[in-house]
């Protein structure tokens, strides 16, 4: 069977079929940097990490994008109304809202790395694509889907025949259900902000047409994922409170401006709840990653995450983690095992006679089935079964266990991400990546202090980095790097 992705569009299970044959584009909806994120979050981001894992398993070339926003997400989703959520904590605290931005992406990425997330390969930021955001405005504005009023800008939602498609929230149904409009300029309830005039005093404020303002939440979205995956994206992806409004005003907005499919395929995975309640930072039941890393190991956390299906609910329990714990830490107990015995090899991708491996085909098959990862996980439970028989033999066949070694590598390191990095081929591919990005600066530094004749900067350099294991040879061309 051939992936199955199930397409909330639809409400149904879709043979994946991208764009452009070999490539696959991905864009996630991310955070809204205004304080940690929690394990809510962990489980989209480890739910997107495993599609964009198994897409590469599979050989497709993979762009992933994921958002910041660090502008525009308002306190009221649904009414465009309330505070910035950036601005309120701004105020709160007496921080400039670019530094609480800028502090909670770092720690937010250093969380989610430390649970073998993968990075992004674009990270936007709303904010840094404030001309992209006008210019749709301008398209929609033109093509008489948006209107301006008193220094703001709003989508029509009674000119796009399609609003609602894929919540099911048709705009009649919603006049019906007696919906109290807000913002009287609107000229329908469910009309929802591009645009919005700055008042006096609003900190965060660019120029427009339409006067000094600041974009709406939805249009960002648009805005960066057509910049960097095309006016059609494969993937988009995020949870399911986005469905509505977020998803349904990005597909409004985004096919009334180009008159083409916004997203093939539209995932949303299920949320985390305490008591069978959302778990939400307005809610103020949050249970944040870094309090968790005290008491758990990040690896734990992404295995518990991993064994319900991302679009089934996951009810938070200290006990239920403990029990994952357990589970985790014999198959890691017979991975270990198995990588003493063999030697830890360099790791490669599967053979074809490894693909035929009777729990490989099995382990495929549940993935292909809508990215099926609790099913994977049973699988890895008779592969530890196999594992420790094999090793008990008289005689083991080292050939065999060398193969065993490759295959727990494909389908527990580089699909699940719950080896460590150094047993997944896709993890050390981009933290090799990550390594080379950063030589390359730390050589253009050294390179600066050298050209103001710093010398002992220079020399400090390369005797901190040889320290750490990496070796600067300068050579007419430039300074090469290596790792001793």
């Amino acid at each position: 069977m051939p992936l199955q992705i199930y397409n909330t569009l639809s409400r149904s299970k879709e043979e994946f079929k991208p764009l452009d044959p070999g490539k696959a584009g991905m864009y996630i909806c991310g955070m809204t940097v205004y304080s940690d994120a929690h394990i809510g979050h962990a489980k989209s981001y480890v739910c997107f990490d495993i599609v964009r894992r198994y897409l590469m398993f599979l050989g497709y070339h993979v762009t992933y994008v994921q958002n910041i926003t660090d502008v525009g997400h308002m306190t009221d989703n649904d009414e465009d109304g309330g505070e910035d959520k950036l601005l309120k904590e701004s105020a709160r605290i007496k921080i400039h809202p670019m530094q609480i931005a800028e502090t909670y992406t770092r720690r937010t990425s250093e969380d989610l790395a430390a649970m073998n997330i993968l990075p992004p390969d674009i990270m936007p930021r709303a904010t840094g694509h404030i001309i992209e955001q006008i210019e749709i405005i301008e398209e929609l504005i033109a093509k008489g889907y948006a209107y301006e009023v008193n220094g703001s800008v709003y989508f029509d939602v009674t000119k796009d025949k399609d609003y609602g498609k894929l919540s099911g929230r048709k705009t009649e149904d919603q006049e019906a259900s007696g919906r109290v409009e807000t913002r009287t300029e609107k000229r329908h309830p469910n009309d929802f902000a591009l645009w919005k005039k700055a008042e006096k005093g609003h900190i965060l404020r660019w120029r427009s047409p339409w006067g000094d303002g600041f974009p709406g939440w939805h249009i960002e979205c648009s805005a960066m994922s057509m910049k960097y995956l095309g006016q059609t994206i494969d993937i988009h992806g995020g949870g399911l409170e986005n469905q509505f409004p977020h998803h349904e005003c990005e597909i409004a907005q985004s096919e009334s401006s180009t008159g083409k499919t916004f997203a093939r395929y539209w995932m949303h995975n299920n949320m985390v709840t305490i008591d069978g309640v959302k778990m939400g930072k307005s809610l103020g039941n949050s249970s944040y990653l870094r309090d968790l890393f005290k008491e758990f190991d990040p690896m734990t956390l992404r295995f518990y995450l991993l064994q319900s299906h991302y679009r089934g609910t996951t009810e938070f329990k200290k006990d239920a983690i403990d029990a994952a714990e357990v589970g985790y830490k014999k198959l890691l107990a017979a991975f270990e095992r198995l990588s003493e015995f063999v030697g830890n090899p360099e790791v490669r991708s599967l053979n074809d006679a490894e693909r035929a491996d009777p729990l490989v085909k099995e382990f495929i098959q549940e993935m292909n089935d809508d990215f099926n990862t609790s099913k994977g996980i049973a699988v890895l439970y008779e592969l530890a079964k196999q594992t420790n028989t094999m090793l008990t033999e008289e005689k083991p066949d080292r050939n065999n266990l060398q193969s065993l070694f490759q295959i727990w590598n494909a389908l527990a390191g580089s699909i699940l991400g719950i080896l460590s990095p150094q047993h997944s081929a896709l993890s050390t591919q981009h933290s090799d990546s990550a390594l080379a990005g950063l030589m390359e600066k730390v050589i253009g530094w050294r390179k600066e202090a050298r050209d103001k004749k710093d010398f002992a900067m220079s020399d400090a350099i390369r005797n901190d980095l040889l320290s750490a294991g990496i070796l600067l040879e300068d050579a007419k061309d430039g300074t090469k790097w290596s790792l001793k």
